[in-house]
């Protein structure tokens, strides 16, 4: 088939190399200007347009794909489907439906649940056991087309967001594939999402990765592994100032107290109280094994905190 890519950094570079090695021809490349993730970490960069250009393919920048110069541009190149990856804004229905099939949206999560934003990332902090790739008819709403197909990825107990990435990036040229080969060939029955099981996320900032310690300790390990660098880390203040929390894990033992007092030490780490009711004492804490100071300096938590009594904020 002649397809129009909607893609975007390493996710639709990868996409638009399996096409390339595939029987369907990409006609038109449609991407957002580099500018819109530069401050993005470097493990996303790789440049689709870089990719379509070695291959003459036409390249069209949008910050959001809604006007009828680009409804003409996709109907120009005869554009038999569209394919999206990884694209950050509004696809108008006037666009998505502008190729003669329609489009398909590839999306790293096991719709219905994790629609919307960082998918990885939030399944991480929930403890899911498996995350995966969607690969979903595109509609008027966010994610929420008829399934064609997906894929599951198991979750290790010391997996991070990044690890998860690698391990996921490369399955959505396939996943693809295996939906572009269904809508020519069939089966047709798409799974039509049940909305009784959807979650829908919001994009993570700051505030998100401050860490709430009236949450169990292992709650708050979740969120350290999702934040894990590239991505911006899990943090807290101390004595004022912001210290980010690289690695940490759940108590031996059980402790009681004030949320966010560091209590003692465990191994080269420092325990803080933690939990719902911590101070009924029936809860473990969290153990803080690496962090990461103002200035940027890596330590071990032990080192760092030369007294116990503190407060972290």
């Amino acid at each position: 088939m002649r397809v129009v890519l909607f893609g975007y950094q390493k996710w639709g570079a990868r996409l638009l190399a399996s096409l390339l090695e595939s029987r369907h021809e990409v006609v038109l490349c449609v991407s957002h200007p580099e500018s819109l993730g530069e401050h993005e970490p470097a493990i996303f960069q790789e440049p689709v347009a870089d990719l379509a250009r070695q291959h003459d393919i036409p390249v069209i920048y949008r910050d959001k794909a809604v006007d009828d110069e680009l409804v003409a541009a996709i109907a120009e190149h005869g554009a038999e489907i569209g394919v999206a990856c990884n694209w950050r804004t509004w696809i108008s229905p006037k666009v998505f439906s502008a190729p003669t099939r329609g489009t398909v949206n590839t999306h790293d999560a096991l719709l219905p649940k994790y629609a919307g934003f960082s998918p990885l990332n939030w399944a991480l902090i929930n403890g899911e056991s498996q995350v995966g790739i969607t690969a979903h008819w595109m509609d008027a709403d966010l994610d929420r087309g008829d399934i064609i197909t997906q894929r599951t990825v198991p979750v290790t107990p010391t997996d991070t967001t990044e690890d998860l990435f690698f391990r996921t990036v490369d399955l959505f040229g396939p996943l693809t594939l295996d939906a572009l080969d269904r809508v020519e060939h069939g089966p047709f029955d798409w799974l039509r999402q049940d909305p009784e099981h959807a979650s829908f996320f919001h994009k993570r900032a700051d505030r998100d990765n401050r860490i709430p310690w009236d949450r169990p300790a292992k709650d708050l390990v979740n969120l350290v592994r999702a934040q894990t660098g590239p991505y911006p880390n899990a943090w807290c203040l101390h004595e004022g100032r912001r210290l980010r929390v690289l690695e940490a894990t759940v108590s031996r033992n059980r402790c009681g107290g004030t949320n966010g007092r560091v209590f003692a030490r465990e191994g080269t780490g420092v325990i803080v109280v933690a939990g719902p009711e911590a101070w009924r004492g029936d809860q473990h804490g969290l153990v803080l094994q690496r962090v990461r100071d103002e200035n940027d300096v890596e330590h071990v938590a032990g080192d760092w905190f030369r007294r116990m009594g503190d407060y972290l904020d």
